[in-house]
């Protein structure tokens, strides 16, 4: 069983009037998980389709939509990155298998007809949040463990954002058309990501926040720069954000989170800094 869900783009002077339900509305994805389901959100914000995969007993398949994608087969037109968030499992791409244990990747290409999510243990499932953009060719399926992701560590304790990025798909890594992916761990006492903030107009950005314990939660900023605003995030949540939009966040405990970009270009350090006198 698969469902999706359609949203659309709000420009920024509407987002100024949005109540908290409306924002909530726009830009959070409060559930991608359904055990025995594939959950998907389709953002007309270059056209990025969120989406969590949660086998329990038997596989799920990755089924079109015609409706919605115009096309055959979901991959006939697109790309995908899958991440690991859980228990072991495998996907199996045109009855390749690719065994999946917590923080593996997967990059699967274009055309690609027949995807599937599976679990090793139903008393542990696996859950696989995924991002797919729009492809104009076609790269190598590619397993992404994270011993071989390219890591950059970042921040301080003293400022409480000490943290090491992963980049699974990107240029110098698993090739792509425009999707970019990757994993950013906290280290432990540590609560901030990204800050000082930027933008960066040429790409959006997805957020899942995973591993958010207990009742924790994880305050993201996003907004204008100096017409910012917050959403109140919960485990394996996620946050759609716009070009024009800021996206920091801090949390309640420790955490992890995905990034997944899409849009104009794949330069990772292409971004706009903002000032910590100019955030409003």
């Amino acid at each position: 069983m698969s469902g999706m869900e359609l949203r659309y783009p709000a420009h920024p002077d509407a987002v100024k009037t949005f109540t908290t339900d409306e924002l909530r509305q726009h830009f959070l994805i409060e559930t991608l998980f359904a055990p025995g389901a594939i959950q998907m959100v389709y953002s007309h914000i270059d056209r990025i389709i969120t989406g969590g995969a949660a086998p329990v007993d038997a596989p799920l398949a990755l089924a079109g939509d015609p409706k919605t994608l115009g096309a055959e087969f979901f991959l006939e037109r697109r790309e995908m990155g899958v991440v690991n968030v859980a228990g072991p499992g495998a996907i199996t791409v045109d009855g390749r298998i690719f065994p999946m244990t917590k923080l593996d990747g997967l990059y699967v290409g274009r055309g690609a007809r027949e995807v599937a999510f599976a679990s090793a243990d139903p008393a542990d499932p696996a859950r696989f949040y995924f991002s797919s953009t729009p492809a104009h060719a076609s790269y190598p399926t590619t397993h992404i463990p994270i011993s071989e992701a390219a890591p950059a560590h970042l921040g301080s304790l003293a400022n409480s954002n000490e943290r090491t990025i992963y980049k699974y798909i990107h240029p110098d890594g698993v090739q792509s058309c425009q999707l970019v992916l990757g994993v950013t761990l906290l280290e432990p006492n540590n609560m901030w990501n990204t800050m000082p903030a930027h933008t960066h107009v040429r790409r959006m950005e997805v957020y899942f926040y995973f591993d958010v314990a207990g009742d924790n939660v994880v305050f993201h900023l996003m907004g204008e720069p100096d017409e910012t605003r917050h959403l109140v995030v919960r485990n394996q949540q996620a946050v759609i954000s716009p070009s024009w939009s800021i996206h920091a966040g801090v949390g309640t405990g420790n955490y992890s989170f995905i990034w997944a970009m899409a849009g104009e270009n794949q330069t990772f350090s292409d971004m706009d800094p903002v000032g910590m006198a100019d955030l409003r």
